[in-house]
């Protein structure tokens, strides 16, 4: 049994009261107009990887894996020049999960806290901090990709 003061407010009601209080200062979110910029800019992304793709299969003629490498490869190096000269950064700002989501998204998640940690030595600050936000995907990506590898030849036995 709780005990409370004559006149005092639950605290349900105070934390109430609060947000709805700084939910009058905020300003109103634009869902649909947020979402229609990051479907633009996520695609956007996913063209210029379909035309380096193109490229690469028609000028180089590779194919099959090489293609696909390839291309992961060269917009991987996009990602991280453009985070390091602060172009992502501004992109990101402008689109927010669409520039995320596609394979610069990861690269950008690599590559800033290195940019930030670096003046802590390459071990410490570069080594040490560049997967601290990439890491957890990596390590849950390789661990269901195990796991429907495993359920896989289990079904195919």
């Amino acid at each position: 049994m709780s005990v409370r003061k004559q006149g005092a407010a639950p605290v349900q009601n105070i934390n109430e009261n609060y947000l709805a209080y700084v939910r009058s200062f905020a300003p109103p979110t634009k869902h649909l107009h947020n979402c229609l910029r990051a479907f633009t800019v996520g695609g956007l992304i996913c063209c210029i990887g379909q035309f380096i793709r193109v490229f690469l299969e028609t000028v180089l003629a590779l194919s099959g894996d090489e293609l696909a490498g390839t291309t992961s490869m060269v917009l991987i190096f996009l990602g991280c020049l453009l985070t390091g000269l602060g172009v992502y950064d501004r992109i990101g700002k402008a689109a927010g999960a669409g520039s995320i989501v596609p394979i610069t998204g990861f690269a950008n998640s690599v590559c800033s806290p290195a940019l930030e940690f670096k003046t802590e030595g390459l071990i410490t600050g570069l080594a040490a901090k560049m997967f601290v936000v990439a890491g957890p995907i990596i390590v849950y990506g390789v661990l269901s990709g195990t796991a429907v590898g495993i359920l896989y030849f289990l079904l195919n036995l």
